[in-house]
């Protein structure tokens, strides 16, 4: 008599799960490796694993509709003659216009202006209807220079060199030709419809003796005005604060690897940096150990969503942070009413991340003169203002259930962790315990 085992379900790979079969096929078809938007999808730990406590007998809470809580923050106030003061600690990050269409950035500048706060160029320069529509605008200093005059240094209400991008730390940006118009040829001086790839170095300095001196260079160029930050991707956040408080950085920006980018190589996006929430208590206590804190601003980027992210990154020693995915949601970019579009691309709304091939049914990541006029600048604009007042309002809701009447009072004992790792990234005590893994040699 044969024995025969019940009929089971097949189990599939979790090492060689689906995705990573069809990576495989496609990399064995084509000879290249992938080259794609946003950010990591990967699972990292992040600020949903961290919980506030909130206020009960030993804390006292404040009254929503009748205590305030402020949210105001001035950025560049070591050096400059003029700091920024902004009525909320979220501002836009640096998204090229090459990347991003004119409507988009215009509407960024809007949504920006209404809501107190500012917006940043991105690579390729400062185009007019972004100067024109953000009464705070940061400029971005790159190493491939894209655009770069001292006019536009002067124009600007801030400079931000960036050093690295929290997507790709190490390495540079790319542009593929089919978004390389007349008019982005023109402020980038590069051919027409010719693939770009940006340095990923400053051709001016190697080392953080001369990023001194370059500082020192763009403060002279604007009568030392202008706040001057620094951006690194999420590597070494300790030294790279350090090093660049000590090069005489008014602001130090740290983009975690859940940041996004236009276009880079996907084993680059997934595999290179750290998560925003391992950044931050290093970035913070390089700060603290020079007696910085506070005198110099951080601001952390990377899959910043709601305000609760907002308040959590603040609680851990923040001034400020940066939205960028979100921003582009905010004004339209991945809507399902466009699902009938990326599904022709071979897509859906919510993956879409061909940021590169100039394809956006959205019309905000798109040079295409067609798909651009779905995107109105003045609605997109209102549309961004209304989330970052919501992202405000939630912070300052879990602020004053804190017991704070200021989203800078914020701090990490208001914290517990959910997981070991957690804990360890944020130096806050796993929930339930006052164990911190890492301190006192546990």
């Amino acid at each position: 008599m044969t024995y025969r085992n019940p009929p089971t379900t097949p189990r599939k790979s979790a090492t060689f799960d689906d995705y990573t079969l069809s990576e495989i096929r496609r990399a064995a078809a084509t000879g290249n490796y992938d080259i794609r938007g946003a950010g990591a999808k990967r699972k990292l730990p992040h600020f949903d694993d961290l919980l506030f406590l909130g206020a009960s007998i030993s804390r006292y809470p404040l009254e929503g509709y009748r205590e305030r809580c402020d949210t105001s923050v001035v950025l560049g106030s070591r050096h400059a003659k003029k700091p920024i003061e902004l009525k909320i600690p979220i501002t836009i990050a640096g998204m090229s216009f090459g990347s991003l269409s004119g409507p988009a950035k215009e509407a960024l500048g809007r949504g920006a202006t209404l809501s107190g706060t500012s917006t940043t160029t991105g690579d390729g320069g400062m185009t007019e209807e972004e100067r024109g529509h953000s009464k705070t605008l940061v400029y971005q200093y790159l190493p491939s220079r894209y655009g770069m005059n001292p006019r536009d240094l002067r124009r600007a209400d801030a400079i931000e060199v960036v050093v690295g991008q929290g997507a790709k730390p190490g390495g540079g940006g790319m542009l593929l030709g089919q978004k390389i118009s007349d008019r982005v040829a023109e402020m980038r001086t590069l051919p027409k419809g010719i693939d770009q790839r940006s340095a990923s170095r400053h051709p001016d300095w190697t080392g953080p003796d001369d990023l001194e001196i370059k500082i020192l260079e763009l403060r002279e160029i604007t009568d030392w005005e202008k706040p001057i930050y620094v951006k690194v991707g999420g590597a070494r956040p300790y030294y790279d604060t350090a090093l660049a408080v000590k090069a005489g950085a008014d602001v130090v920006v740290v983009d975690g690897m859940q940041g996004g980018t236009a276009a880079t190589q996907e084993v680059f996006i997934e595999n290179v940096g750290q998560p925003t929430l391992a950044c931050i208590r290093p970035a913070v206590q390089a700060l603290q150990d020079l007696g910085m804190h506070r005198k110099v601003q951080l601001i952390v980027s990377g899959g910043i969503r709601n305000g609760a992210d907002v308040a959590k990154a603040l609680a851990l020693g923040v001034d400020a942070v940066s939205i960028g995915t979100a921003a582009l949601v905010a004004l339209g970019d991945n809507d399902p009413r466009w699902e009938t579009d990326y599904n022709a691309l071979g897509t859906t709304a919510g993956a879409y991340d061909d940021w590169h091939e100039g394809k956006d049914p959205a019309g905000i990541t798109t040079q295409d003169p067609e798909l651009m006029k779905r995107v109105d600048p003045i609605a997109a604009g209102r549309r961004l203002a209304n989330y970052l007042k919501v992202m405000t309002l939630e912070a300052q809701t879990i602020a004053r259930a804190c017991g704070k009447n200021s989203l800078h009072n914020l701090e990490p004992e208001d914290l517990v962790a959910l997981s070991i790792e957690a804990a360890a990234m944020a130096g806050v005590p796993l929930a339930g315990t006052n164990w911190i893994p890492g301190k006192n040699g546990f």
